[in-house]
């Protein structure tokens, strides 16, 4: 990523010249955006003559001069925390939540420290952590040093969860309910809905353990969100992040979960302890407002085959019969149809269309669904989108994968983005189609395997993520709860995944969770909202050492973030736009540094 520059050549030269080469660079770059837009002559001239003058004194001079570069000297430099904040969740602190209600996992949720109460140093790896292992090893493979945490070994043995191997923890694919292996259950599944034509591409894994049916999932080219709270079980949704499976920490609990409706293709709970029949349904609505029309909810283990199963689980069968009874009930309540249940499986589809409910039903207002952040569940039912006929599929036609990546979203075709139109909709694809081959060009690691777990901290239309799709890398998608449009639910259309965030606070993940990190004008939306250091010291405790961000600001903006980040060991590269210098957006490159708790190192394996 470094390269050698030319400082010392340009203060050899005289103010003159350098405002002669800058007139000719400004000439021959407006001439040639003349000429290519199909008028005049002498294309080829203007391209040679432009490519034998030195503009990278133009560089120079746009940010160091004249935008605070010599202040680089003054930086603050930021400070270790102590080894004990190795692991460290702001708004998931074990210590914090225990002062919370345990009513309804309140405790377990989001509760974020104060401003005063923010750390104000960086998070350390720990001793001998090393990179992962690129995929597809490190969904069966992850180092010890990484997550040294050895309790799911014993918790967990006889369900094939995770083994310690040496120096390192193994992921045989098993799970409580699926002995067989993720793969025998994941075919098992495919039986009923399908999984291997490209219709279903979006999943929710409710209380996902250590995400082995997400990892495999991968299989069948089906990208999963997984969700776990901090820490029924120690590391689960560390571990789901080292092996390079989607997931975040969160729990069904008070508040809505930070989705559009009708986001997923297929939610899933596998033994998961949510109680679905309790709270008059309140779970179960909340999978429902996210659940697309057609889409399918599996849930296996308790009260499935209850009769089969009362002894084993040590519960009174009368209990686990009205426990399945009442989630039968809400299912029909909330237009679900049965589809099959074999064994301790049972699954459901939501109807593709429900014009008729239940004179009992109580209707959410039709806001509830889409203003989330820190709202209560309530219990009351997600409407339908309108249709025309009982046979059109609300929420329009299923799209498969990858087809649905590029094709007009239905809620951009039906009007329900204003702003955005399926001309604004290509025109963005082939913007950053532009943008993202420019940032291989400069960072060569992007193709090669190297970035699993990516993160685009304002992801606008998702094009970014979109252009980059591999089965080697996933993005998640952050919609930040300020931005001028919500357009997350166009996100989950085109197959991808996403989730809304508030960047003034820290996202619900481990540290060194994310290889590379995009953050498209995040710190122009936030400028006035909160501190630029400390979303840059967030961006610090989630991504891994020796993992990349690429910013993509105005060029004032980036300079102070270059400053903020040439204190927290991270090396930067400032390069002009894609078309030119005169454009003041930029793109600044980082790459944080290899540096673990108690001592400074060099470099990883």
């Amino acid at each position: 990523m470094g390269t050698k520059g030319n400082s010392g050549d340009n203060k050899a030269r005289s103010p003159l010249s350098v405002f002669i080469v800058f007139g000719l660079c400004c000439f021959f770059y407006l001439l040639g955006s003349w000429q290519r837009s199909g008028f005049g002559k002498g294309d080829r001239i203007a391209v040679q003559i432009t490519q034998q003058t030195d503009c990278s004194i133009l560089t120079d001079l746009s940010y160091e001069t004249h935008h605070g570069g010599e202040l680089l000297n003054e930086v603050k430099k930021f400070k270790p925390c102590p080894d004990h904040f190795i692991d460290y969740t702001p708004c998931h602190d074990q210590a914090r939540a225990m002062t919370f209600p345990r009513e309804n996992m309140n405790y377990r949720e989001r509760h974020c420290p104060p401003q005063e109460e923010k750390l104000d140093c960086q998070i350390p790896a720990p001793k001998g952590y090393v990179t992962p292992f690129a995929w597809p090893k490190s969904r069966d493979y992850v180092p010890y040093a990484n997550a040294p945490y050895k309790s799911l070994t014993v918790e967990k043995a006889v369900q094939n969860w995770i083994q310690y191997e040496g120096d390192l923890f193994r992921f045989p694919g098993g799970g409580t309910q699926f002995p067989q292996g993720a793969d025998a259950y994941i075919n098992d599944l495919a039986s009923v809905i399908p999984l291997d034509n490209g219709m279903i591409r979006t999943a929710l894994d409710t209380g996902c353990g250590v995400a082995s049916w997400g990892a495999y999932l991968f299989k069948k080219n089906v990208l999963a969100m997984s969700i776990a709270p901090r820490d029924s079980h120690e590391a689960q949704v560390q571990f789901a992040l080292e092996r390079g499976v989607p997931a975040i920490i969160g729990v069904l609990g008070t508040i809505k979960l930070a989705y559009p409706p009708r986001s997923f293709d297929m939610s899933h709970c596998s033994r998961c302890l949510i109680p679905w029949g309790a709270n008059g349904g309140l779970y179960m609505m909340e999978v429902d407002r996210v659940l697309r029309p057609g889409g399918y909810w599996i849930l296996s283990g308790p009260p499935i085959n209850w009769e089969n199963n009362h002894v084993a689980w040590q519960r009174p069968k009368e209990e686990l019969q009205e426990e399945q009874r009442k989630i039968e009930e809400i299912a029909e309540l909330l237009c679900w149809e049965k589809k099959s249940q074999k064994g301790e499986i049972a699954i459901w589809r939501k109807r593709e269309n429900c014009r008729e409910r239940v004179s009992r039903a109580t209707m959410c207002d039709p806001q509830y669904g889409t203003d989330v952040w820190y709202k209560k569940m309530e219990t009351c039912i997600t409407p339908y989108p309108e249709t025309s006929s009982p046979d059109e599929v609300s929420g329009g036609e299923w799209k498969q994968f990858p087809d649905r990546l590029n094709v007009i979203p239905y809620r951009i075709e039906s009007g329900s983005v204003p702003g955005v139109t399926a001309v604004t909709f290509q025109d963005d694809i082939k913007l950053w189609s532009k943008h993202v081959d420019y940032y291989k060009r400069v960072n060569k690691l992007i193709d090669t395997g190297r970035y699993r777990n990516i993160m685009d901290m304002n992801a606008g239309l998702g094009s970014f993520a979109a252009v980059l799709d591999s089965p080697s890398l996933w993005v998640m998608n952050v919609m930040p709860t300020i931005a001028e449009k919500d357009t997350l639910g166009v996100i989950y259309e085109r197959g991808l995944i996403g989730i809304y965030h508030d960047w003034c606070e820290a996202f619900s993940t481990y540290p060194r969770t994310y290889d590379l990190i995009h953050a498209n004008r995040l710190f122009s939306l936030y400028k006035n909202k909160c501190n630029a250091e400390d979303i840059l010291l967030e961006m610090d405790r989630i991504l891994r050492p020796e993992g990349a961000v690429i910013f993509r600001d105005e060029v004032d903006v980036l300079m102070k973030a270059k400053r903020i980040a040439a204190g927290m060991r991270w090396n930067t590269k400032m390069v002009d736009h894609e078309d030119g210098p005169l454009l003041t957006e930029k793109v600044l490159f980082a790459v944080k540094q290899y540096w673990v708790a108690g001592e400074n190192n060099s470099t990883s394996v």
